[in-house]
């Protein structure tokens, strides 16, 4: 059955057979019930790792399988968690970086060979097309590791997140996600809190506020409600919030554009009277890394050498405060991966057939 932060009662059995063979490109391609089977799937895996570890016995849902990587843009928190969850599990992984694809070699055709190979594909790259034209010609599982529009597996962890640090359904949070709201973790994170009922708020400057088709897609299809503020009404949108999440002003492959967005964003920065104007003291701080919130990095001094600027999207103290959940956020990513490449091709059937309570190891 699933946890208490789950609003959304499902069928174990129905689940386990619905997502069989199921690619995972977009939150939008998913139900209600099965996040939520997702996110307690993640929550429940995270519990039998620690298991695991106790007994001293390998995890063997994926055993047997191997899996292929492809990273056509750099990461660290997705590579790391996509290569631990399969080593978990007993499978077999392929990091492949720097490929002939779409060069010498078409997407179709690499996939078809992947999909023959391998029995499972994650890709990050950058056009959300070119995830789609893999799972079209693969037929095997393909799963989304950041596109330039969607990065589902980051908002599954974002929510397992809220599941753990806050005492309340995921229908009565407030999500406000403050700074770029027109970009894949937004998109992702706004998507989600509408499927699962949460309400989402971006507060942002008008010029980078989520497109309105997808802010009306939102609305019309999934009932979402989803509110956009300027700083000016800083305190309205803040209000009773539970979770106040930042991304980065730039993103990777927008290095040019840091004059414009520290100029809009600047007035942006999470801060202590930010998360303040919450008016909630069991507010929590998400942020899906890396973060330029110190002088510790290359980017970081660069910028303050030449706007002055301390830190960018987040300031240090709230970073580093109580408030702050970023690094189990990130370490979250391994379990919710691992539940989306376990419900899709993994032996969940066979290793669990009757309730999540199954995946229990004993000694």
């Amino acid at each position: 059955s699933p946890s208490p932060a789950m609003a959304l009662p499902y069928c174990y059995r129905t689940m386990v057979s619905g997502l069989r063979g199921r690619s995972f490109l977009t939150i939008q391609n998913y139900t209600p019930h099965e996040i939520s089977f997702l996110i307690d799937l993640s929550r429940k895996l995270k519990q039998r790792k620690d298991q695991e570890r106790h007994y001293g016995v390998q995890g063997n849902l994926l055993a047997g399988l191997n899996i292929v990587l492809i990273f056509d843009k750099v990461s660290t928190r997705t590579r790391c968690s996509f290569e631990i969850a399969v080593n978990d599990e007993g499978g077999g992984v392929t990091f492949l970086s720097g490929s002939h694809m779409g060069q010498k070699e078409s997407v179709e055709d690499t996939a078809i060979v992947l999909g023959k190979m391998y029995d499972g594909i994650e890709f990050r790259g950058f056009a959300h097309e070119d995830v789609e034209r893999i799972a079209d010609h693969a037929k095997v599982p393909v799963w989304n590791g950041l596109t330039n529009l969607h990065h589902p597996t980051q908002a599954l962890a974002d929510f397992m997140t809220a599941a753990e640090y806050i005492d309340k359904p995921f229908h009565e949070m407030k999500i406000v996600f403050v700074g770029d709201a027109a970009n894949n973790v937004a998109y992702s994170l706004m998507i989600t809190a509408a499927k699962l009922g949460a309400k989402f708020v971006a507060l942002c400057p008008p010029t980078r506020r989520p497109e309105m088709d997808i802010v009306r897609m939102v609305r019309e299809a999934y009932g979402g409600t989803v509110e956009c503020y300027d700083i000016a009404a800083r305190k309205q949108a803040l209000a009773g919030a539970d979770v106040v999440y930042t991304d980065v002003w730039v993103s990777m492959g927008e290095e040019h554009l840091f004059d414009e967005r520290i100029k809009e964003l600047q007035p942006y920065q999470v801060d202590v009277s930010m998360m303040m104007d919450t008016q909630n003291e069991n507010c929590k701080f998400l942020h899906c890394l890396p973060a330029f919130h110190d002088l510790h990095t290359s980017v970081g001094r660069h910028v303050h050498e030449k706007y002055g600027l301390q830190a960018m999207e987040c300031s240090d103290e709230v970073f580093r405060s109580e408030r702050s959940v970023v690094f189990e956020q990130a370490a979250n990513r391994v379990h919710t991966i691992k539940a989306v490449m376990v419900a899709t091709v993994g032996h969940l059937a066979r290793r669990a057939p009757d309730s999540l309570d199954q995946l229990a190891i004993t000694g």
